[in-house]
């Protein structure tokens, strides 16, 4: 199963380019590609009505019917269908005038890419009420996407490798005569470039971290070079070095500790530092089900719900609200949660658009030594 993550990956290193893809996949929209399920297997309490929502599936897909589209059928009577579709055919249908679907689940960086090709619709926040209820973030509210959660990209070290000394920063992470052994980071094919954490750890705050002094970062890249022992392009892969003990930190996302803690693996996260990166929802220019998709959206950024998906699917609400309807442990174990917020930042999507294939570039460059 794909995770969400990993298929924010397949559309930011695909949207940029899938311009010239779009005449090859026009041929595949025409056919229907993609995977659809519905989350209702009635015709809807009200008249049969539907909504097309594009997700990534997998156990980010099932949680997403538990938590969202259910109870969203339940309380509507819309019928929830869901369309599993990477971006070059998406687009394709988008720039024929007939989109698969309505509402799309994507990373907010994604949804940028989307309307650099006028590919979505403006949205009307009047028509999304929960924004002001949730109090989702004013730079989570933008003219086409609405962010609704966030994953975290921080370190994961195993507590038996230091002689019960913790790693409290990125400096910490680079320091590898204090905090020995091998480290992983993650590859341009799992993730942005974490050029924010080496500038961290060379000691540039957080909030004069962008614009990225580029230079200044590949720098102190250069210093762990050699005690980089992997880069890691899929989720699961961190915990796999740190279970075989192959490094004793990694880079991570932090919603899979968890899974490594209840597999009785020594590991704990540090979420100083730590690098947010929003997913959110936007309609599909010409989308056929408009109204149906703005009440999922609606229904979907609601407080409640944002919560009900964090019990389901370790993801971190955008609504601050949400945190207040967990219990202390299910608050406690999110990256998102106040404690925490503070500690973390938020990646800057528009110098990422702007520079994202020339730091690609020289990444590779400089991984290849």
């Amino acid at each position: 199963m794909r995770d969400a993550r990993i298929d924010r990956r397949l559309f930011l290193r695909g949207v940029g380019g899938a311009t010239a893809g779009l005449a090859a996949a026009t041929a595949l929209s025409a056919c229907g590609t993609g995977t659809s399920r519905s989350a209702s297997t009635g015709t809807g309490g009200k008249g049969g009505k539907t909504v097309i929502v594009r997700d990534s599936g997998g156990s980010y897909g099932a949680a997403l019917q538990k938590a969202i589209y259910t109870p969203f059928t339940q309380e509507t009577g819309i019928v929830v269908k869901v369309l599993n579709l990477d971006d070059a055919p998406l687009l394709a249908q988008i720039k024929q005038g007939r989109p698969q679907c309505d509402l799309i689940n994507n990373s907010m960086m994604s949804h940028q890419k989307y309307v650099k090709q006028d590919a979505l619709e403006a949205l009307d926040p009047d028509r999304l009420k929960s924004l002001k209820s949730a109090k989702v973030p004013e730079n989570q509210i933008t003219e086409h996407a609405i962010g609704f959660s966030f994953y975290g990209q921080c370190i994961a070290y195993r507590t038996d490798a230091f002689d019960g000394r913790k790693p409290e920063s990125w400096a910490d992470f680079w320091d590898t005569k204090a905090f020995k052994g091998g480290r992983a980071m993650v590859s341009p094919d799992g993730d942005l470039p974490e050029l924010e954490f080496a500038l961290l750890a060379d000691g540039v705050p957080m909030d004069k971290l962008y614009p990225l002094d580029v230079d200044r970062a590949f720098k102190v890249l250069s210093r762990l070079r050699s005690d980089i022992k992997k880069f890691w392009d899929s989720g699961p892969l961190p915990g796999v070095l740190l279970s075989r003990q192959e490094v004793t930190m990694s880079t991570v996302w932090d919603g899979r500790i968890a899974d490594l803690q209840k597999q009785g693996v020594p590991v704990e996260r540090q979420l100083n530092g730590m690098r947010r990166q929003f997913q959110g929802y936007a309609i599909a220019k010409g989308a056929a089900n408009a109204d149906n998709a703005y009440q999922l959206m609606d229904f979907s950024l609601r407080a409640e719900s944002q919560a009900n998906l964090a019990k389901a699917f370790p993801s971190n609400p955008s609504s601050p609200v949400a945190y207040a309807q967990l219990t202390e442990d299910q608050r406690n174990a999110l990256a998102g949660a106040p404690q925490y917020y503070d500690k973390g930042f938020d990646a800057d999507i528009g110098w990422w658009l702007k520079n994202e294939a020339a730091v690609t570039k020289r990444w590779l460059e400089w991984a290849r030594g």
